[in-house]
């Protein structure tokens, strides 16, 4: 994967101290979260690069937009990419575990996103950075959750981007924080392939299945064609879209 820096139309990804790069599935939740009900306070757990924080900075007017990573060089490179962003007075980024700062910070967020680590078909490569930015093992699912659920305002909403085949079971686990699902996002690389991803909005009021809104998404038709979805979705950050 490329070390190169990941230009955005109105900012700059360094990425060369990353496990994980730039990639489709912190682009499709930055794009997608919901700001409807205009968050002031946003919290991104696992921000690997910035990606996600800096997209709800162009995106929204929120004041406090919090990220949250524990890998040492990705930290470091998410705070670099914070401060030459053009929103640097609204990012911040902590140096720390979930738990710990679950358990310490007493302040509320009216949005959380995660882009959270998971096993990729149970394989594991030689690079421990890259697997614990990867792997699911760092931050499992429960955890995540269980987080969210303390750190979560009242009328607030976590948007979590997951495999596909973990949807259900996340929503069940989910529940018992009493989390519900509003908005589902399912997504497919192309027509023919099967969908690969889930993009889930929760919120702590309980929703009758009818009145969850759920989407499909075809990211393209054909290698490098871009469904108009897909364009919509992203071509304010995206520069050739």
């Amino acid at each position: 994967m490329s070390n190169k820096p990941f230009t955005f139309k109105e900012f700059t990804i360094h990425q060369d101290q990353c496990a994980m790069k730039v990639g489709t599935d912190g682009v499709l939740l930055g794009a997608w979260a919901s700001i409807e009900n205009n968050p002031f306070s946003i919290l991104d757990i696992g921000a690997g690069t910035g990606v996600i924080g800096l997209m709800l900075a162009q995106r929204s007017s929120a004041e406090i937009i919090d990220a949250l990573e524990i890998d040492d060089a990705a930290y470091e490179q998410c705070v670099d990419n914070f401060e030459q962003s053009p929103w640097g007075d609204r990012l911040f980024c902590y140096h720390a575990s979930l738990e710990e700062f679950a358990d310490e910070i007493e302040d509320k967020y009216d949005l959380i996103l995660s882009n959270p680590p998971f096993y990729s078909e149970d394989y594991k490569s030689e690079n421990e950075q890259r697997d614990l930015a990867r792997f699911s093992d760092a931050m499992p699912f429960e955890h995540l959750i269980e987080s969210v659920s303390k750190l979560l305002s009242e009328t607030g909403e976590f948007c979590v981007i997951i495999p596909y085949k973990e949807e259900n079971s996340f929503i069940d686990l989910a529940s018992n924080y009493n989390l519900y699902p509003t908005k589902i996002l399912n997504v497919k690389g192309n027509p023919e392939t099967e969908f690969k991803r889930s993009l889930l909005n929760f919120s702590f009021a309980e929703n009758h299945a009818e009145n969850i809104e759920k989407i499909e998404l075809i990211i393209e038709t054909e290698r490098h064609q871009y469904t108009e979805a897909y364009i919509n979705l992203t071509k304010d950050f995206y520069l050739k879209m």
